[in-house]
């Protein structure tokens, strides 16, 4: 199973929060959310398979070859070990397309999902960097690959501390898991397109860097497009806008599950698409 550390408010019934981190990092990259979000909330912070502290799981999994749904599984699988029914989930980059996934597999266990830096869809440069990872992942150390795609996706001075979290976080990916990591690309453009198409109507909250400039525009568009969806722009931040504004972010992140949860003061929240409070959704 994932290596998993929770913290669990005296509080009887105080909803949980599960933090998913993304591709190359692990659950350290939430350093700067757990002080505030343990006031209000359960939190579960997880490391994906092979991040982090879960080096190794569980034997008769395929640890060789596997794909998204493994992989949400494995969260999954934590939850049900602590008898967690439901949970609001906080995810980064590349996890956003896993706390998405766990709500096609398991959407009675998803309470709200906030997204940071979300992953939409790919863009045309994003399908380049793509495809020169793929030719030259053989050939070329996959810490050189990983340092530029950082650059590329947050190369301002002031995503600095993000990009050096990110890529000290990658050194302790073995190369072998990175490969399997970087193979999951594969299976991204015909997934992004089905959860672009379909709704899930669960309440959630897209909180996107300003200077986000290869994922932003495409959230922009789907929250157009989905029912309970909201978007909230932070200012002078990056792709990865948890560290780079962090009291911003848990302010926002905070308020919004606070509301859907029931249990903070009904307030308007001001929101990308509309100015309706979060109560009336």
């Amino acid at each position: 199973m994932l290596h998993y550390k929770k913290y669990q408010l005296v509080e009887p019934g105080a909803p949980w929060v599960v933090f998913v981190h993304g591709a190359g990092g692990s659950s350290s990259i939430w350093f700067l959310q757990i002080k505030e979000f343990i006031r209000h909330f359960n939190v579960l912070l997880v490391d994906l398979r092979g991040h982090g502290r879960s080096k190794s799981i569980a034997a008769g999994k395929d640890l060789r070859n596997y794909n998204f749904e493994d992989i949400t599984l494995d969260i999954l699988e934590v939850l049900d070990s602590l008898k967690i029914e439901k949970a609001h989930f906080v995810g980064v980059s590349l996890g956003t397309i896993l706390i998405r996934n766990i709500s096609e597999l398991a959407p009675q266990r998803v309470s709200s999902m906030v997204m940071s830096g979300a992953i939409i869809r790919l863009n045309v440069r994003a399908k380049v960097l793509v495809a020169l990872g793929n030719m030259f992942k053989r050939v070329v150390p996959y810490m050189w690959l990983y340092s530029f795609f950082a650059w590329i996706i947050m190369p301002r001075e002031r995503h600095r501390k993000s990009r050096l979290l990110f890529v000290n976080e990658a050194k302790k990916v073995a190369q072998k898991e990175f490969m399997r990591w970087f193979r999951l690309t594969y299976e991204l453009t015909p997934m992004l397109k089905f959860f672009e198409e379909k709704d899930t109507g669960i309440p959630t909250l897209y909180l996107m860097g300003d200077e986000d400039h290869m994922f932003l525009p495409a959230v922009e568009h789907i929250i157009t497009r989905h029912t309970n969806s909201f978007l909230q722009v932070i200012g002078d931040s990056g792709h990865v806008c948890n560290v780079d504004q962090p009291e911003e972010f848990n302010v926002r992140a905070i308020r919004f599950l606070e509301e859907i949860s029931g249990r903070g003061a009904v307030v308007s929240f001001p929101l990308k698409r509309s100015s309706v409070s979060l109560a009336a959704c």
